[in-house]
């Protein structure tokens, strides 16, 4: 019986104390996990979560406007990218000839001003009327037309 109020006790007290830091949280800056996911509107200032990992938005700069996206293919999921990772076409990252891995750019979709966050961690593409490829999740989340394999974008980088 003991046992059983001591386990009481310690629950109540950890759930106090998770309590307390969620209202702690929410008296910070806004903290928008589901952002990208939701194409919200993403302002300098906020926190954003970039696949669980929290990224703070100081500073955009425009790095080129009304240039082509594409995405990758599904034959490339599993394959190592060429900055040594896996490529996932599930996850939020790109393609760039020229911008050095790890650069955070914020992608968004002229027509329609839906944007999400990614992370440069390949090479490509090597057509020269295209400018970044992105994964097949953040190109679906961007895209107005579903069928369609290429859109008009804006690229900004993050500069933290």
């Amino acid at each position: 019986m003991k046992k059983y109020i001591t386990l009481f006790f310690l629950v109540a007290i950890v759930g106090l104390v998770s309590g307390q830091n969620a209202t702690v949280a929410k008296q910070k800056e806004p903290f928008a996990k589901d952002s990208i996911k939701n194409n919200k509107v993403i302002e300098a200032g906020q926190e954003v979560a970039l696949d669980t990992i929290p990224v703070k938005l100081e500073k955009l700069k425009l790095y080129k406007k009304s240039v082509i996206a594409t995405y990758y293919a599904e034959k490339f999921n599993g394959r190592k990218t060429a900055s040594g990772k896996r490529f996932s076409n599930s996850g939020y990252t790109a393609a760039h000839k020229k911008l050095p891995f790890g650069t955070k750019v914020k992608v968004t979709n002229e027509v329609n001003g839906h944007s999400v966050i990614l992370e440069i961690n390949d090479r490509g593409p090597f057509v020269r009327s295209r400018e970044i490829d992105l994964t097949k999740r953040a190109f679906m989340e961007l895209a107005h037309n579903k069928g369609s394999g290429m859109i008009k974008v804006t690229i900004e980088i993050l500069e933290p």
